[in-house]
């Protein structure tokens, strides 16, 4: 789907579910076949000709101002995320890039680096797509420990946290509330699909969970926008219980991001998380004592040697 036609859908879903009475239309108490706002409603609360706004919804306008993006965004009642998105929807098709296979991601040293100064604190490197691209050993043991921990090494198996949400019964069973964490899941993609619309494996991706999982598909067409920074999740672990965390997107520009999962201090669920550091501790094998022979000690000149006898 092009640049524009992602714009269209995502103008007449957020259209469709904003309600006359919220945005101080009058109905006169007419019957209407949609229970959402009309072309012209919009158009007019946003201020541009009804013919110029069907034209973006039916993909027909390239060359929608900032300042008409800003207004249209404005009457749909969109939050800053969704007004940024709205942007990027709207420029896709304008400096259209050549059609290339994308490059596998890798991991940054300072991605790296922060993963082992993050000894005692869950953490995943995440590419813009929910692949996992690495992580600690807690991270591992937290998130996904019914997986080879050595399975972010090999980049076309890598695990992806969209496809462990909705499609993994362990990662499903993991979040007390699924269904927030899926929606904070689709959002996220939303997010990306907007910025990189011509970013195949995404496309792949989405098509994917659309295919799987009608609970995907819903979602996704609900056109909801959500930017995964922080959040708090209840966790039921099968090794240690319940515990809350939050999860928190560490980003330092374009290019993998870094989430990390903390806890209160002196509560149940620190005290769940340093349980899960121990289980998960790596055994050591004691080193095997051999018994050792003593050497004989040197001889003493000072000291007479033995005597022989003679007849």
């Amino acid at each position: 789907m092009n640049g524009q036609a992602q714009l269209g859908d995502f103008l007449r879903t957020r259209r469709s579910q904003l309600r006359p009475a919220d945005v101080g239309v009058p109905t006169y108490g007419e019957r209407r076949r949609v229970p959402g706002l009309r072309r012209e409603e919009l158009a007019q609360l946003a201020g541009v000709s009804v013919s110029y706004y069907t034209r973006l919804e039916q993909g027909q306008s390239q060359s929608a101002s900032p300042e008409v993006l800003d207004a249209i965004a404005r009457a749909l009642r969109l939050d800053e995320s969704e007004r940024l998105h709205l942007h990027d929807l709207a420029r896709a098709d304008r400096h259209r890039p050549r059609n290339r296979r994308p490059a596998p991601e890798r991991v940054t040293e300072a991605a790296r680096q922060l993963l082992d100064v993050l000894e005692d604190v869950p953490a995943v490197v995440l590419g813009r797509r929910s692949d996992v691209l690495a992580w600690n050993r807690l991270g591992h043991a937290l998130f996904a420990g019914h997986l080879d921990p050595g399975a972010p090494e090999s980049v076309g198996e890598r695990p992806n946290m969209a496809r462990l949400v909705f499609l993994d019964p362990h990662t499903r069973e993991l979040y007390a509330d699924w269904p927030s964490k899926a929606r904070a899941v689709v959002g996220s993609l939303r997010l990306v699909a907007g910025q990189h619309p011509q970013d195949s494996a995404l496309h792949s991706l989405v098509g994917e969970l659309g295919s799987r999982s009608t609970e995907f598909a819903s979602m996704w067409a609900d056109h909801r926008i959500k930017p995964c920074t922080v959040a708090a999740y209840e966790m039921r672990h099968p090794l240690v219980g319940t515990l809350t965390v939050i999860q928190q997107t560490l980003s330092h520009g374009p290019g993998p991001v870094v989430v990390v999962a903390t806890t209160e201090a002196d509560s149940p669920s620190r005290a769940a998380l340093t349980l899960l550091t121990q289980a998960t501790m790596p055994t050591t094998t004691p080193a095997v004592t051999r018994p050792v022979t003593p050497e004989p000690l040197p001889a003493d000149p000072a000291r007479p040697g033995p005597r022989t006898l003679t007849g």
